[in-house]
């Protein structure tokens, strides 16, 4: 069973968050690290994780991610 991951990342300032989620924890924060400045989190520099859960059911991480 595939474990899902609901995350969310912040900016050295803790200034943004991002919320986001993913089969691949870390090769997901490896995208955020090399976005470009057209996306999201790479205009916004947001690319440090400050949580983490797992799921096995992915509409969880689905209703996690939009509280």
């Amino acid at each position: 069973m595939d474990l899902h991951y609901v995350y969310i990342l912040t900016n050295k300032n803790h200034t943004v968050l991002y919320v986001g989620r993913s089969k691949q924890l870390k090769e997901r924060l490896k995208q955020h690290k090399n976005n470009s400045l057209k996306t999201f989190s790479g205009r916004y520099n947001v690319n440090k994780l400050v949580y983490f859960e797992t799921t096995k059911y992915v509409n969880n991480s689905i209703n996690e991610n939009a509280k």
